[in-house]
């Protein structure tokens, strides 16, 4: 079933809605695994060697953790997209499907008849999704990029503050590829709702760097008359610090902060306590008053601006680091709960798949790998009533569904053997 608006009579949001995703990695797979979770019944094609993912610290044949966290919900097909005879089958497929999600290297999807402006003619009501590195246009529209990469180029591994062995660090969470992935499946929706109306498919894109740059947002901004002599200046400064080699510590102090230095020195940070850590966050004058009353700080400024009270701060700052480690994590985070303040100890990830709050809210599921066994693992990130994202199970086997699949599309036995035989798609591992 594909038609203009969902089934009525389910109540997950995507429900008749058909997906094809030419995607591998990161954005595009868990864009298309959060339409699955909808309710959209989502087509993967892969290489014949499969996804890169499937190879990553195989725990089964073909499986992977990595694989796992962002393909489920779906059915696989393994197409040698320029192998003559594939064009048949993508064309059988794209001429029921809705949307068409793919993120090929810059240049790729033209060179084999899969880019926008060639679909959208073919197939007026197809939404076509696509991510690209850094945006479709300007000089580095033709780079090949991945999350760190992007993360190097938009600022926001600088903003994120990591740093080791004297240089800047992107962390282990790709996370602009997840908000890329995020934009993405709401730019369908909003395809798929204006669809609905005016009966015609149209284009959404996103990038890793517009992703990256949203997530730094608050950065992301300059008023002319307040940042611009700043901006001038620190672009100075950094220009001066690269020409002699300046180390990556020194250079970090040249980014201008949207911040209060207090806020990043008292108020909005980390702190050492006895047995841990602790962040804190009071973003207002009332919550900056209750922390100081509740750990015993004397800041008679809180209500003023903290810029003419540098030196003040210097030495409240050296108070409440003392006062922060005389006691342990669960005590401060007791008091200041009591008080109203926002604070949690610091946890490591994997702490997170036994934590009662995730279990409380169903942010985690378990389920039942048929090849691997039971897997702990993410929830859909967001609930609509009903059940209307619902906990997907894991993809089949690679290359369990090629008949299925093709038989679907209308292809006979004999049709789907050449199909095998002449290598352009494949029926078992």
């Amino acid at each position: 079933m594909s038609s203009d608006t969902p089934d009525p009579a389910s109540e997950q949001p995507f429900e008749g809605i058909r997906v094809v995703e030419f995607g591998q990695f990161v954005a595009v797979p868990f864009a298309a695994q959060l339409l699955a979770e909808g309710g959209a019944e989502v087509i993967k094609i892969e290489s014949l060697e499969g996804d890169p993912t499937r190879r990553l610290a195989q725990l089964a044949p073909m499986e992977s953790r990595i694989y796992l966290s962002r393909n489920r919900g779906k059915r696989s097909l393994p197409l040698h997209l320029r192998q003559e005879g594939a064009s048949e089958i993508i064309d059988a497929l794209l001429g029921r499907a809705d949307v068409a999600l793919m993120n090929f290297r810059p240049g790729l999807a033209a060179q084999i008849g899969l880019d926008a402006e060639t679909l959208r003619e073919r197939f007026p009501r197809l939404i076509v999704a696509t991510v690209t590195p850094f945006g479709r246009y300007g000089p580095d529209a033709g780079l090949a990029g991945m999350d760190i990469v992007v993360q190097a180029r938009s600022g926001l591994m600088v903003a994120n503050g990591r740093e080791g062995d004297g240089r800047p660090l992107s962390g282990d969470p790709v996370s602009a590829d997840y908000m890329a992935a995020m934009s993405l499946a709401f730019g369908i929706a909003s395809a798929l709702y204006r669809r609905a109306s005016s009966g015609r498919g149209g284009e959404v894109h996103a990038s890793l760097m517009q992703a990256a740059m949203t997530l730094n947002n608050n950065q992301m901004l300059r008023v002319e008359s307040a940042d611009g002599p700043i901006h001038d200046e620190s672009r100075r400064e950094l220009a001066e610090m690269r020409s002699r080699g300046a180390p990556y510590a020194e250079q970090r102090m040249a980014q201008p902060s949207a911040r209060a230095r207090i806020m990043a020195d008292i108020y909005f940070r980390t702190y050492t306590t006895s047995d841990g850590w602790l962040a804190v966050a009071c973003g207002s004058t009332r919550l900056r008053a209750a922390f100081s009353l509740a750990i015993g700080l004397e800041d008679e400024y809180t209500g003023d601006d903290p810029n003419h009270h540098a030196d003040h701060y210097e030495r409240l700052r050296e108070a409440a680091e003392q006062i922060m480690r005389s006691r342990p994590t669960s005590e401060w985070e007791a008091l200041l709960a009591e008080a109203g303040v926002p604070a949690s100890r610091v946890v490591m990830p994997f702490e997170i798949l036994d934590d009662p709050q995730t279990a409380a809210n169903d942010m985690l599921y378990d389920l039942d790998h048929p090849q691997i066994g039971p897997v702990r693992i993410l929830a859909p990130p967001v609930a609509l009533d009903q059940e209307g994202f619902q906990q997907p199970a894991a993809t089949k086997p690679f290359a369990s569904e090629t008949r299925d699949i093709l038989g679907e599309l209308g292809f006979n036995g004999s049709q789907i053997d050449g199909f095998v035989e002449s290598g352009v798609t494949r029926d078992s591992i």
